[in-house]
């Protein structure tokens, strides 16, 4: 069985995937934390902040990538 670590370390690498694509619009995401139904809460941070085309990018990119490395991930959800 997994750890909640190696959990979010697998996250985290999966991020890193669509990491560069926020970047470049001088963005970028954080995970808060990993719930024990699997939503995981992200942060987003510079630019994406305040983007309006962010909740799109999130479940169009950071969603669909999650739960297609990831596929016992349930949802994404940004907090403030």
């Amino acid at each position: 069985m997994e750890t909640h670590q190696e959990l979010i370390a697998r996250v985290e690498s999966s991020l890193d995937s669509i990491r560069p694509y926020l970047n470049q619009d001088g963005g970028d995401i954080e995970v808060v934390e990993i719930t024990d139904d699997m939503v995981v809460k992200v942060k987003l941070l510079g630019a994406c902040e305040s983007c309006p085309m962010s909740f799109m990018t999130m479940k169009a990119g950071v969603e669909a990538t999650l739960k297609k490395t990831i596929p016992e991930i349930k949802a994404i959800e940004t907090i403030g």
